[in-house]
C-alpha cells in the first residue's frame, strides 16, 4: 500500500494539535465537486453559512435554514475524503437554549457524516460549548466579527480596534477554550488582538482577516478564486481569476451556438451511419 493511499481523513484530535503558524489550511466548501477540489491540500474544509450569500444570493447569512446546511455539509463529505469537515450552525438552530444546539448538531452529525459543527458566540455561549463538547459534540467556536450578528454590530466591521474591545475579545477566547472548543475562529480582527488570542490559547486559532502568528488561515473559496463577483474583502488574497474564465467561456460556447458551429459532427450521434 503506498503512502498516499494510506492517508485517512483528518481527525478532530490532529487538528486540536496543531497549533503554530500554518499549521491548519482550512477552506470554504459548499458542493461536493468542489470538495473533491480542495480536499488534497487542506486540512479542514468549513461549509459555511457564507453560502447563503454564495450559493443563494442572499444579503447575509441570516436566512440560512439547517436543512440548508445538513444538504450541502452531506455533500461536501461525499466529495472529500482527507480533510476533517466542520459544518456551521445557522442564525437562530443554537441560540435559544444548550438543548437546541444539541438538537441541530446531533441531526447535522448524525446527516451529513461531518466531524464537528461551529457556533459563533463569545463567553456568553461557553455554557452551550461545555454542553456540546461533553455530550460527545466537537466544537469550533467563532469570535471576533461575527456575520450573523451583522445587525447589532452595525455591519462587517473589523472588531478589536478599541483596546477595551479587544480585551474581550481576548476574554472571550479564554472562556471558549476552558468550555471545551476543540478549535477557535477569530475573524476581521485587530491583529496585535488575534496574535494575543492564537498566543493565549493551547488550542489552534484560525484566522480570516486576523494575523499571520494564527495557527491556520482560512478564506471563502469563491473570494479566493476570483468567483465571488463582488467586492472583495481586504483580507483576502486572490490566487486565481476564475469568475472571468466561466464568464469567457459561455461567451465563446454562446457565439458558437448563434453562428452554428457548435454542436459539430463530432458532437453527434449515429451521423457516420447516415446515407447521402
Amino acid at each position: 500500500m503506498s503512502a498516499q493511499q494510506a492517508q485517512t481523513r483528518k481527525t478532530i484530535p490532529d487538528i486540536r494539535q496543531a497549533k503554530g503558524p500554518g499549521k491548519v489550511v482550512a477552506l470554504t466548501a459548499y458542493t461536493a465537486p468542489m470538495a473533491r477540489l480542495l480536499d488534497p491540500h487542506a486540512d479542514l474544509l468549513l461549509v459555511g453559512d457564507s453560502l447563503g450569500m454564495v450559493v443563494y444570493g442572499l444579503p447575509s447569512t441570516l436566512g440560512v435554514t439547517l436543512d440548508m446546511m445538513i444538504a450541502h455539509g452531506a455533500a461536501v463529505v461525499r466529495g472529500s475524503s482527507l480533510a476533517c469537515v466542520v459544518v456551521d450552525l445557522p442564525f437562530g438552530s443554537y441560540q435559544a437554549s444548550p438543548a437546541q444546539a444539541f438538537e441541530a448538531s446531533a441531526r447535522v452529525l448524525a446527516e451529513t457524516g461531518a466531524q464537528a459543527v461551529k457556533l459563533e458566540g463569545g463567553a456568553e455561549m461557553a455554557d452551550t460549548v461545555h454542553f456540546l463538547a461533553t455530550r460527545g459534540v466537537p466544537v469550533v467556536s467563532h469570535i471576533g466579527l461575527m456575520p450573523q450578528q451583522v445587525h447589532a454590530v452595525g455591519g462587517y466591521k473589523a472588531q478589536g480596534m478599541q483596546s477595551d474591545r479587544g480585551a474581550r475579545i481576548v476574554s472571550d477566547a479564554r472562556a471558549l477554550e476552558a468550555a471545551g472548543a476543540f478549535a477557535l475562529v477569530v475573524e476581521c480582527t485587530a491583529e496585535p488582538v488575534a496574535r494575543q488570542v492564537t498566543e493565549a490559547l493551547r488550542i489552534p486559532v484560525i484566522g480570516i482577516g486576523a494575523s499571520p502568528a494564527c495557527d491556520g488561515q482560512i478564506l471563502v473559496v469563491d473570494d479566493m478564486m476570483g468567483m465571488s463577483g463582488a467586492r472583495v474583502p481586504r483580507f483576502v488574497r486572490q490566487y486565481a481569476q476564475l469568475g472571468a474564465e466561466i464568464s469567457g467561456a459561455a461567451a465563446r460556447y454562446a457565439q458558437d451556438v448563434r453562428a452554428g458551429a457548435f454542436p459539430a459532427a463530432e458532437h453527434c450521434f449515429g451521423v457516420g451511419n447516415r446515407k447521402a
